[in-house]
């Protein structure tokens, strides 16, 4: 086999066991958990916002980000319920670059997948404790879940990962929401599937277990855009593109239907200053159609301390090195104008 097989690592139960939930944060995401899906079964009418840094490249810095995302939250907290992104699996394209704090805690060393594991962990934890909010992270690698499973208040599934059956099962076991994005070539189809099969259970193998699920009723729809033949963006958060999924959802006879707009990635061109205008169009023609407003759930965005991105090894705090994210000025002006815009 063309591979070096280097260490045996630890299994979630033991990762656990070296790092567990006091009462008091098992007590704080149940409470979260009970909100969030109030807003997706339509019981509570606030915006989700899933907001923070392409991936977690530095525990402090990430910290700093959600703790002054806290202040403004208290702020917006009756119309907006806010989910920092802490990402800590992060998917290239080409297979190359920075691939997430789990594969390289300190984004300057060598890959570590052992101090990584613990690294995810411990930051999640404190995410929680410090600050009271529950994060969402990516679902890179189906069998890394069960490590965060007991932190996580939202879980995300890419657009290269949404039609690996594997990823649809996975999810279909999953107690929180899981955001299923549409496929890179922007395939509905495709999407929709992904959720009706996470939202029924299944019988399938996991983590060499024969594994029983039982079905996520809140898995649901991320519209984040894609790209034609010739690798050109095409957004899909505009009104034509919402409401034929709206009609599609239907059709698909799917539980709890709900949408997050993302609103970087190909939406923006991978721009991230056109993400405050995206939500604004988005939430005009939803605030015009009452249809449109019990759908349209919330948002994703990329956001960071300082506008941009960087090379790793560059050293500038709080600045992304891997997709550019919007500033924290910005960021801060952008959720208190969508507060007044609900």
């Amino acid at each position: 086999m063309n591979m070096e097989f280097e260490r045996k690592l630890t299994i979630p139960m033991e990762a656990k066991e070296m790092y567990p939930l006091t009462m008091e944060i098992s007590e704080t995401i149940a409470k979260r958990d009970i909100e969030l899906k109030k807003i997706l079964d339509g019981r509570d009418d606030r915006l989700i916002l899933i907001i923070g840094p392409c991936s977690a490249d530095n525990e402090d810095s990430v910290m700093d980000y959600i703790t002054r995302l806290k202040g403004v939250s208290d702020k917006v907290k009756d119309k907006i319920f806010i989910i920092p992104r802490i990402y800590t699996n992060k998917p290239r394209t080409s297979g190359e670059g920075y691939k997430g704090m789990l594969h390289q805690p300190d984004p300057n060393e060598k890959p570590d997948l052992f101090k990584g594991i613990i690294a995810i962990r411990k930051l999640h934890m404190r995410a929680v404790k410090e600050t009271g909010f529950s994060c969402a992270d990516e679902m890179l690698y189906t069998e890394n879940h069960k490590y965060l499973d007991d932190l996580l208040g939202y879980v995300a599934v890419g657009a290269r990962s949404v039609e690996d059956q594997q990823h649809r099962l996975t999810a279909s076991g999953i107690e929180v929401p899981v955001g299923m994005k549409n496929p890179t070539a922007g395939d509905f189809n495709g999407m929709l599937n992904a959720i009706k099969t996470a939202q029924h259970g299944h019988s399938f193998i996991y983590r060499g277990w024969s594994a029983r699920s039982f079905g996520n009723p809140y898995a649901h729809a991320v519209l984040r855009g894609y790209s034609d033949m010739h690798g050109n963006f095409i957004s899909n958060y505009d009104y034509e593109h919402v409401v034929k999924l709206s009609e599609m959802y239907a059709e698909f006879d799917l539980e709890n239907p709900a949408v997050i707009i993302d609103t970087n990635h190909a939406n923006s061109g991978k721009d991230p200053f056109k993400q405050p205008g995206i939500i604004k169009e988005v939430l005009k023609y939803r605030n015009e159609h009452d249809d449109l407003k019990k759908l349209v759930k919330g948002f994703m965005v990329e956001s960071y301390i300082e506008d941009g991105n960087q090379k790793v090894g560059e050293g500038i705090y709080g600045k992304s090195i891997t997709d550019a994210c919007l500033g924290w000025e910005k960021t801060e002006k952008m959720i208190l104008e969508m507060a007044d815009s609900i």
